[in-house]
Parts: C-alpha cells; structure tokens; sequence
C-alpha cells in the first residue's frame, strides 16, 4: 500500500467522480482508476460502489477513508521532519483563503514571500473562510489565512493578523442613509443582503440583533463580499462590511453598536502537524509584514 495510491483513493471520496479527482491530481482517468483498483486488490475489498455515473463509498471504503487521510498526514509530518534537516526551502505549500481576504490583505504577502522563496509552489485555494478552515481540520490544507471563528476552537491552533471592524452599510440613496439618527431597530424595517448562516461574518451580525431581541429581515444571501457591496451601492438593502470596503456610493450608518462589531483575521494550523519550513517561513512573513511578534 503507498501514498499515491491512498491519495488517490481520497480525492475520489471527496469529489465522488474519478473525472474529477483525476483533473485534481493532474492524472488521467485510466491512472486513477488503476492506483484505486491497486489499493483494493491489496486490501481485498471493493472500497466503491460504481452504479452508472455514480461513485459512492462502500462500508469498508467509509472505515478506510479516516484512517487514510490519518496516514498521509503522519507522512506529511515524516516529510516534514527530514526536510528541516536541509538547506533550500522548497516544495509545495497548500493554503486556503478567502477571496476579499485574498484580495484585500494578502497580496503584500504573497509578493514578499514568492521573492524571498522562489523554490516554493504555492497553492492557493479561494474559498469561504468557514471551509478553509475545515480543510485544514481534515489535513487537506496545510495553512488557512481566514476570518478566525468568534469563539476559538480548541483543535485548531489560530494566530491573529488583522484587525477588521465592521461597519452597517446602505446605498447613498437609501431611506436609511438620510437618517441622522439610525437604531438596530431601524434596520429591521428594511431588507438585508448578508453573507450565509454558515459564516462567521453572519454571526456576529446575528448575535448584535438576538441580544437586542430584535429579528432581521434578509432578502439577498451571498459570501462574495464585493457583491454584496455592489447590490447596497444600487439600493437593493443594507449590509455589515468590512468598514475598509465602504465606498463613494454608500453611507456608513451611524449606530452605536457597530464599535461592537469586527472580525479577527488571521491564520489556523493543525496542531498535531508539523509545519513545513515553507509554513513556517509564511507565517513568519506574515508576522514581517503586519509588523507582529511570533
């Protein structure tokens, strides 16, 4: 049994397509058939139900997956651990971000890092905070550079980068934007763009309003960040933004309780992972360039 053969047989778990786990590792689809068909004649088990187009795991597949993705971590960190005993920092570093994260606050960064290390490949998803940082719970990514959860999870080492105040938002030509005077209850007469329920962003929103025992009215739900500015900046309701994304065509509200309201930003890791140097070497430029201490 090898890791490229395990590796193989998660990718398909994970997308339930050998098309699409194939595109993934950058192999055909003969190739990754072969290396799920190697695991299962060593293992002696059918680890999936093939029916038509449909790819499901079969028991002995839903045991196996675990404990696979157990082992390549244990790998990753035997790696890992070599590696710190060489010279040139190199490889493959695996990270996931937000897209206004990846927009707004990284590309100092991303700039900085890529001329100090030059051997290293960076692979960088964009995606919600909230499912970068249970790819790095499931060992899937090495870094998540995200919005940090409101109350902090004990399986995951977190470090925070950015402060990031949030601000309520509306259209210059909103009904709420020609108040002087704009209370939470306000807000509840007119419609509401917000991110998911999923997001931690929502969250701090929603909690502002069930401790005034207030109910929000949402219309519109998106995670892109710059959409929801663009539909505020037509009318089409009011938001909670990042105060940075706050623009000529709309007006910051003026409520008391947005001093209560911002995010943390900032980077989670796993704690039973050894980082690569790569890792370490990003968190450190990290630390560099917001001028923070390790």
């Amino acid at each position: 049994m090898n890791t490229a053969d395990l590796a193989a047989f998660i990718e398909v778990a994970r997308h339930e397509s050998f098309t699409l786990a194939a595109e993934k590792l950058h192999l055909t689809q003969p190739a990754m058939s072969k290396r799920v068909n190697n695991l299962e004649e060593t293992l002696n088990v059918n680890l999936f139900d093939r029916v038509g187009r449909r790819v499901q795991l079969t028991e002995a597949g839903r045991a196996l997956l675990p404990r696979a993705k157990q082992w390549l971590l244990d790998f990753e960190e035997i790696k890992n651990s070599v590696a710190s005993l060489q010279g040139d920092i190199s490889g493959i570093l695996k990270i996931g971000t937000s897209h206004h994260i990846g927009l707004h606050r990284l590309p100092p960064t991303l700039r900085a890092f890529s001329q100090a290390y030059p051997q290293v490949r960076l692979d960088i998803q964009f995606i919600d905070s909230e499912a970068a940082y249970e790819s790095v719970l499931s060992g899937d990514l090495e870094l998540g550079i995200v919005t940090l959860p409101p109350v902090a999870d004990p399986r995951l080492l977190t470090e925070k980068i950015w402060d990031d105040p949030l601000a309520f938002v509306a259209g210059v030509d909103h009904p709420l934007s020609q108040q002087t005077h704009v209370l939470l209850a306000d807000l509840t007469q007119h419609p509401a763009i917000l991110p998911s329920l999923n997001t931690f962003t929502r969250q701090i929103a929603a909690e502002l309003f069930q401790a005034a025992g207030l109910n929000l009215t949402v219309t519109m739900t998106t995670n892109y960040l710059e959409t929801i500015r663009m539909m505020v900046s037509i009318g089409l309701g009011w938001s909670v933004l990042p105060a940075s994304m706050a623009n000529e065509e709309m007006v910051v509200l003026p409520l008391a309780e947005a001093a209560k309201m911002h995010r943390d930003l900032g980077v989670v890791y796993h704690p039973r992972r050894t980082l690569s140097r790569a890792a370490s070497a990003m968190l450190a430029v990290l630390r560099t360039q917001n001028e923070l201490k390790p």
